[in-house]
């Protein structure tokens, strides 16, 4: 168990680009749970759809890469890392503002300076999205 700020794990986000609300579990392993809870207040809301929000794959994914990157930063003090690759994303069940979405991130390979990790957002114990991440040392 570690803090539960994501920006003492490391994150280099900021608003209005931080998408993890808190860390629940971090393991020197290189894995990581992490918490997000949309108010539905965010912008793009008022886009994505009108009268029907959801949040969008590509923010469930870069929160997901988020997720990766406190992993990450877990194994290495004062490293950076950035998204490089996202593949085998699905989106399996819409998320909408006010669920607790839970983001686990767990590595799964490590060549030079990328890091593969596996991921998963659940809502309700029900996988909402998943897919594999990879990140890159800078």
């Amino acid at each position: 168990m570690s803090s539960a700020d994501p920006l003492a794990h490391g994150l280099p986000h900021r608003e209005p680009f931080i998408f993890v609300d808190s860390v629940r579990e971090i393991t020197p392993a290189g894995n990581a749970i992490c918490v997000k809870t949309f108010s539905g207040n965010e912008a793009f809301f008022r886009g994505h759809f009108p009268g029907d929000p959801l949040v969008p794959g590509v923010i469930l994914a870069e929160a997901l890469a988020q997720t990766a990157g406190i992993a990450a930063g877990h194994e290495g003090a004062g490293k950076s890392y950035r998204l490089s690759a996202v593949k085998l994303m699905k989106f399996l069940k819409a998320v909408r503002p006010g669920d607790e979405i839970v983001l686990e991130a767990g590595k799964i390979a490590a060549v030079g300076n990328l890091l593969q990790f596996q991921v998963r957002a659940t809502v309700l114990g029900e996988t909402a999205a998943e897919g594999v991440i990879v990140l890159n040392e800078v």
